[in-house]
């Protein structure tokens, strides 16, 4: 069985996404790996589980309907605290037509310093 070993970013601005994603999740910055190596690869902090982010230069225009995009799960504080929190950080709101299901937990769709959307659902 295969696992995700990390998720790959294509980015306009590597140093100010990494600075956003670092905020965010609190992922740290895995030193490169040779003289030269350009890639950001941040990680989570010992003894936290989670798949490292790696940024790379990317001239790709952003989707406005992203096949692929992070869930993220709002903290103790409550989605709107999370939110609030993220837009601090340099998110952007996205007015997102859909909404949760019944019974689904609420989710607000944000995007990163980069224009690259991704949810923030209730704890």
């Amino acid at each position: 069985m295969a696992f995700i070993a990390q998720i790959s970013l294509g980015v306009g601005e590597p140093e100010r996404a990494a600075a956003f994603w670092s905020g965010a999740l609190g992922y740290v910055r895995r030193a490169p790996r040779w003289d030269g190596d350009d890639w950001i690869v941040l990680e989570p902090p010992a003894g936290v589980e989670g798949a490292p982010i790696a940024m790379d230069q990317s001239e790709s225009r952003v989707e406005e309907y992203p096949r692929i995009h992070l869930d993220l799960r709002a903290g103790p504080d409550g989605l709107e605290a999370e939110v609030e929190r993220l837009v601090g950080l340099g998110a952007g709101r996205v007015d997102w037509p859909h909404r949760a299901g019944p019974g689904e937990p609420e989710f607000v769709v944000l995007t990163d310093t980069e224009g690259n959307r991704f949810c923030v659902a209730e704890h």
